[in-house]
């Protein structure tokens, strides 16, 4: 789109090849078989083939890693049974006592793990509105040992200079930057290279991008970090299932090709809501009315099918349209092919305190919106109609 620099090289040669060479199977399958096989035959007590059970290492969870990787520019990539097992593997490397500095504004279950059970287990949580970075840097302390950043945020799509925050973190020794990159995936933006030391996803949306697996994925580059996180990976035990591997490695193969429809649907539907007088304000990190569209610019090759927006009215206003949506579905989750609308104060969002849910301006008519692949004639032609169901008494001059 307009504005922004081209996307990654070779990516969809990447995406379409790592980790996916038939000569890798007997059989020298072109599609990366499923194993099921929870174990492994050894040539002698302590001697196999790379593989002894398949919680430490399965066949198709490889070549999905390994697929992950070369997308995020990453040495190593780790899968897990969900963005949130991602995030339990993670806060895992640190120890009782040490602070984590987390975005104000994140995914709603990232803050109820940070703060209804981190910090119940002796992890010292703030939470800071890492958008400033004055804040950021006066928020680190001598205990502080994650920082843990999400661009944009969930819901309210601020975006957070990644390089700005590494070269914050990394003034202070033993401090680990987390990128939570869910809502961009790797073709829109690589935390690895502007200075983050992971990178994380919820693979359930963009990355796999069918609505039918829930995973976590962790790219990092540090051989150490690695040997940590792997050691964790199979500690815990929190992996995928190798049918989720597979359809994860499958939904990989059109990731370019889905994010570029997602951005160019989004933009359109994006100008069509903020001309529209029956809506008081569009956030969206592609429109030259975004706060942080420069450095969106600069830190982004584009921008995903994720916009959210206040509708004028109350919560009942926002009730009748998300009751009147049609083409859209009325459900959690995003990034997937189809078109999500949801209400985060009182669906994703619904466990962060009230106070701090105001505070972030997450109001009773705000509405998030995960646009899909359909044709965008028949996503406006079906927003236009719930709006005029929530406001019959406003006319649309679109």
């Amino acid at each position: 789109m307009d504005g922004f620099q081209q996307g990654f090289k070779h990516f969809a040669t990447e995406a379409i090849h790592v980790g996916q060479e038939p000569e890798q199977w007997k059989s020298m399958a072109v599609v990366p078989p499923i194993s099921l096989s929870t174990t492994f035959k050894q040539f002698g007590p302590g001697e196999h083939a790379g593989y002894d059970y398949s919680r430490s290492g399965n066949p198709t969870r490889n070549s999905m890693e390994k697929a992950v990787a070369a997308l995020d520019g990453a040495k190593y990539c780790l899968s897990y049974a969900s963005g949130l097992a991602a995030t339990l593997n993670i806060t895992h490397l640190l120890k009782c006592g040490d602070q984590i500095i987390c975005t104000k504004d994140v995914y709603g279950g990232t803050n109820r793990y940070f703060r209804r059970v981190a910090s119940e287990m002796g992890f010292k949580v703030a939470f800071v509105d890492c958008s400033d970075l004055k804040s950021l840097e006066a928020a680190i302390t001598t205990d502080t040992k994650l920082v843990w950043i999400e661009t944009p945020t969930n819901p309210t799509l601020t975006v957070i200079d990644i390089k700005g925050c590494a070269d914050i973190v990394h003034k202070h020794k033993d401090i680990i930057l987390a990128v939570d990159n869910t809502f961009l995936s790797a073709y829109f933006q690589r935390p690895l290279a502007l200075g983050a030391d992971i990178c994380m996803y919820s693979a359930t949306k963009y990355m796999n991008g069918h609505s039918d697996v829930v995973m976590g994925l962790v790219s990092v580059n540090c051989d150490k970090l690695y040997e940590k996180l792997k050691f964790l990976q199979n500690s815990l035990g929190a992996i995928p299932s190798p049918f989720d591997c597979y359809l994860c490695n499958r939904g990989l193969k059109t990731l370019h090709l889905r994010m570029q429809q997602h951005f160019q649907n989004a933009l359109t539907v994006a100008k069509f809501l903020e001309a529209d007088p029956r809506v008081d304000k569009v956030l969206y990190p592609g429109l030259p009315s975004h706060p942080q569209y420069e450095l969106t610019k600069r830190q982004c090759t584009g921008v995903s099918g994720m916009i959210t927006f206040y509708i004028k009215g109350t919560l009942e206003h926002a009730k009748t349209f998300l009751k009147s949506i049609k083409v859209f579905a009325l459900a959690e989750s995003l990034g997937g092919y189809e078109s999500l609308a949801e209400h985060p104060a009182i669906m994703t969002h619904a466990s962060v305190p009230e106070e701090e849910r105001a505070a972030l301006n997450i109001s009773d008519t705000l509405i998030r919106l995960s646009v899909g692949l359909e044709d965008v004639e028949d996503l406006i032609e079906d927003l236009d109609q719930a709006l005029g169901s929530a406001h019959p008494d406003i006319k649309n001059h679109n």
